[in-house]
């Protein structure tokens, strides 16, 4: 891939960066700002480099019409503070307003362009209304910087047409992202632990297939754990269940011990009556669940159980939190994984949180996120990665 080195003396130069901005917002106020700080060194160097920076990013599922309730404009506020200059929003997604603002760009400004999505041809599935949106956003710039890791999987106007109409190059967090996951995924440092959560196994079935080829040991907690304990023959009360995956998982299973892949499920489980805060929370053995319960985390043993099999590992990649950490009683299993991880990583392992609510637990858990060796921008880029498969946003670049 061609990175921003490539692109030579980008000075007076006006560069479009697709960024990932699709923070979490409570109203208008960004309840964690993760994403906008990772974009921060590529912007930055840019700036410093005397480019005229435009910026496209998303936020939320506006379908593609204008809705005030996904405008960036927070987002403009919060990049602006981060950067230590004022960043512009443009009143529109790529009309007269964006086109305005980004001619009256001085080197060094950054220009953040309206809510891509709220032009509906950013997503089409069809190829001729994509192109189109993406030789407009072309007309702004002179060059092309991806940067919106959590995007690259996607077939998007602007993260892969755009890239075949410009000079284009993968900005510092794309390439971060990249050479971290080829690291952890291409020839990894043994034993290799994968620790998989999240509420359903149907969102991992790729990820489990690819990597019992390739991890030394599976860790698996999280709403999914409970398809893995039905495929045992275990009853799990009112837990979540996919039951149509059972047979899929029970095959995992066999196929996991036929080449020697440990895969490790907990022993114990955290369970209440209700999917609630407050909610009382018993901790009961994961093979005797009670029938009127709902297991809500992994139990105070099996946090224990997990700590011993990661602070095994040289490469650990964790993709998904073990239970409700939104609630105090039910984030205890999270939390042994994430410190597992911290200290694991101060023993010289190298150690990926891959996006999504796994990096979301992380910051809300009040963890320091330099105690991770990466700490990924995209769940659904991240897994997807995991899996094997082609990324189109990368391969485009290639």
């Amino acid at each position: 891939m061609k990175t921003i080195d490539d692109l030579g003396d980008l000075r007076g130069k006006r560069v479009l960066v697709r960024s990932d901005f699709n923070v979490p917002l409570d109203g208008t106020t960004i309840t964690d700002d993760g994403r906008i700080r990772a974009a921060l060194p590529t912007l930055k160097r840019l700036t410093d480099a005397g480019a005229k920076v435009i910026v496209t990013a998303h936020l939320g599922r506006p379908k593609g019409t204008v809705d005030p309730a996904f405008s960036l404009a927070p987002v403009a506020e919060r990049l602006g503070e981060l950067l230590g200059a004022p960043v512009t929003l443009a009143p529109d997604t790529i009309g007269a307003g964006a086109k305005a603002a980004a001619a009256d760009l001085a080197d060094g400004q950054v220009l953040l362009l309206e809510n891509i999505r709220f032009d509906a041809r950013e997503t089409a599935k069809d190829d001729g209304e994509r192109a189109a949106l993406a030789e407009e956003l072309a007309g702004l710039a002179d060059v092309f910087v991806s940067d919106g890791f959590g995007v690259v999987h996607r077939k998007q106007a602007s993260v892969y047409d755009v890239a075949k109409v410009l000079p284009s190059a993968v900005g510092s967090l794309v390439q971060t992202e990249v050479e971290a996951l080829r690291r952890a995924t291409v020839e990894p440092e043994r034993p290799y632990v994968v620790v998989l959560g999240g509420s359903k196994v149907s969102d991992k079935l790729g990820v489990i297939a690819n990597l019992i080829t390739k991890a030394d040991r599976l860790l698996i907690g999280g709403g999914m754990v409970f398809t893995f304990l039905a495929a045992k023959g275990y009853r799990v009360g009112n837990s979540l269940l996919e039951e149509d995956q059972v047979d899929t998982v029970k095959g995992y299973l066999e196929t996991a011990a036929d080449r020697g892949v440990q895969i490790v499920l907990p022993t114990d489980i955290v369970v209440a009556p209700e999917f609630k805060a407050d909610s009382p929370a018993t901790v009961v053995a994961a093979d005797d669940m009670p029938t009127d319960q709902i297991g809500l985390d992994i139990g105070p043993e099996a946090g224990e159980q997990f700590r011993a099999a990661i602070l095994d590992a040289k490469t650990v990649v964790w993709n998904g939190p073990m239970g409700v950490f939104e609630f105090d009683a039910f984030a205890g299993g999270t939390k042994a994984v994430a410190q597992a991880l911290v200290d694991a990583t101060a023993e010289g392992a190298f150690t990926i949180v891959g996006g999504g609510d796994s990096a979301a637990a992380v910051r809300t858990l009040g963890f320091d996120e330099n105690g991770f060796s990466h700490i990924s921008t995209g769940g659904g880029a991240s897994l997807e990665f995991l899996e094997g498969k082609t990324l189109p946003g990368i391969d485009v670049l290639n």
